[in-house]
């Protein structure tokens, strides 16, 4: 039986937390960051993935 591939796309978007959760960072927090408001550069942080979807994205990286 052949070995099991990580999704390479997954894999540069999702890390697991030291508990085995998965997060994955927001958008719009790389650059032009002065014209953006408090509250919006607060929401978009690192957040954890919902239960739902955790299942399916633990097929897409078995080995992370």
């Amino acid at each position: 039986m052949g070995k099991l591939k990580s999704h390479s796309g997954a894999k540069k978007r999702l890390k697991r937390t030291g508990s085995g959760k998965l997060t994955f960072k927001r958008n719009s927090r790389n650059h032009l960051l002065l014209q953006k408001s408090k509250r919006q550069k607060r929401i978009n942080r690192t957040q954890l993935v919902h239960h739902t979807n955790e299942r399916a994205l633990q097929h897409l990286i078995p080995n992370l």
